[in-house]
């Protein structure tokens, strides 16, 4: 569904008639295209603290399209405005050197280009030092403030990590325009020791070429055949999966048309059934590199108000099924070393949301899942378990919330507008990469950093 509110304000009176009236003025977010699949400008480089990373090889990659301006070098931000800035925080120990993070970036977030990235990098809590945990900790809270203050379609992000070569794929996801509803969130990168050689590894490689991450791998998504899923399935296609497109018999007409679209195969399946780990076992003998939990239901009513039966579909489709087709899908080993399970949980799961016990019972259940199998599943499996939480995103089921609902869901984040199915499949892929091996039990909210629920 159009959202008007933005169409107007791109407009020079709606400019100056939101500006007098001290209304969100959203910016028109940069995504993704065939003709324009980068950023392009400057990428900034700043230093907090005394690091040890090796961070220059990794921002110099010419598939970033940027133009790195290391560490220590002069900028003329007058006529050379960044469109990218990483800030290494990762020795930062004491209050005294997060000054440092302060005395970087004040003079630069101004110039950052409009639809740009900051990216802060920081290490993990150290429990055994609670000065450098008092202020690593710091950096998150400082992340998320200046997410929601800088405005003009900019994003910022926090990514602790050890191994900068093992964050190869995520600053390749971060600073692009596959990022562009991605803010305020923390992400941990493991030390990225290993290769998909099965597992026990840290399951990282490169993939051969990083337009197309997935080329000979098999991606099974299911809720396939219509809004995010089907976004998710058109943009692993697109980075060279193949395919295969589950839903229930009821939506097969929708679903066999997305699969022939995208040169792919439709599976009419009910999740929910007990052998369905079992059916998608049979129906891929040679087995599946990604699983992307996609399907999911709603039947929203006050706790007072649900009986049983609106209650149990939720969490047997959302959760139940999830677990049952991820156990059966490991331990039959469909799910070959070095693959990839994304799971769909939500805002809901993580902030609650009136109306909605059940649903936000089932998407908290994931996060759970991915915590708790996630360390296990790479162990014994050598896969990664990973979630999306998307927020407000522009579908047909939003498009039926009532009015002022649906205006106070699209404004009521950091980027002032909902988001797209498009920023959910950006993100799943992410995940999906070969290359991100290293990204493991991690839960990533696409919500342009809803102003609810942290």
């Amino acid at each position: 569904m159009a959202d008007r509110y933005l169409s107007f304000t791109g407009t020079a009176p709606g400019r100056l008639l939101t500006r007098r009236l001290g209304l969100p003025q959203p910016a028109r977010l940069r995504r993704w295209s065939a003709e324009q699949p980068t950023l392009q400008g400057r990428l900034l480089h700043l230093t907090a603290g005394k690091s040890d990373l090796d961070l220059a090889p990794v921002l110099a990659l010419a598939g970033l399209d940027l133009d790195l301006v290391p560490a220590g070098s002069a900028l003329d931000l007058g006529t050379e405005n960044p469109v990218a800035v990483v800030l290494d925080a990762t020795g930062v120990r004491d209050v005294d050197s997060l000054a440092e993070v302060h005395a970087a970036l004040h003079p630069v977030v101004r110039s950052v280009a409009g639809s740009g990235r900051i990216v802060v990098l920081g290490s993990l809590p150290d429990p055994a030092d609670h000065h450098q945990a008092a202020v690593q900790q710091g950096l998150e809270g400082f992340v998320r403030s200046l997410g929601k203050e800088i405005g003009r379609g900019r994003t910022v992000n926090l990514v602790r990590l050890t191994d900068a070569r093992a964050a190869e794929s995520t600053f390749r996801f971060l600073l692009s325009p596959r990022s562009a509803y991605v803010s305020g969130q923390v992400i941990e990168v493991g030390d990225g020791g290993g290769t998909d050689a099965g597992a026990g590894t840290g399951v990282v490689g490169a993939p051969v070429d990083w337009g197309r991450p997935l080329a000979g791998r098999t991606a099974l998504i299911t809720g396939a055949a219509r809004g995010i899923g089907e976004a998710v399935a058109a943009t692993l296609a697109r980075d060279g999966a193949r395919v295969v497109c589950l839903d229930v018999p009821g939506a097969g007409a929708d679903l066999d048309a997305v699969a022939a679209r995208l040169g792919g195969v439709a599976l009419a399946l009910d999740i929910t059934a007990d052998d369905a780990g079992a059916r998608i076992a049979a129906a891929l003998p040679e087995g599946l590199d990604v699983l992307v939990h996609n399907a999911g239901i709603t039947r929203d009513r006050r706790l007072v108000n649900m009986p049983a039966e609106r209650w149990s579909p939720v969490l047997d489709v959302n959760l139940a099924s999830v677990l049952r087709t991820t156990d059966a899908l490991l331990s039959g080993g469909t799910l070959r070393p070095g693959g990839r399970v994304v799971a769909t949980a939500s805002i809901a799961g993580i902030a609650g949301n009136a109306g909605q016990t059940n649903y936000a019972a089932s998407k908290a259940g994931i996060v759970g899942l991915v915590r708790s199998l996630g360390p296990r599943a790479l162990s014994e499996y050598g896969v990664t378990v990973n979630a999306v939480a998307p927020g407000f995103i522009e579908t047909r089921m939003t498009a039926a919330v009532p009015l002022f609902i649906r205006e106070a869901g699209r404004r009521m984040n950091s980027l002032s507008q909902g988001g797209l199915p498009v920023d959910v499949a950006e993100t799943t892929a992410w995940f999906a990469s070969p290359g991100s091996g290293a990204v493991n039990g991690q839960v990533v909210r696409v919500c342009g950093q809803s102003l609810l629920g942290a």
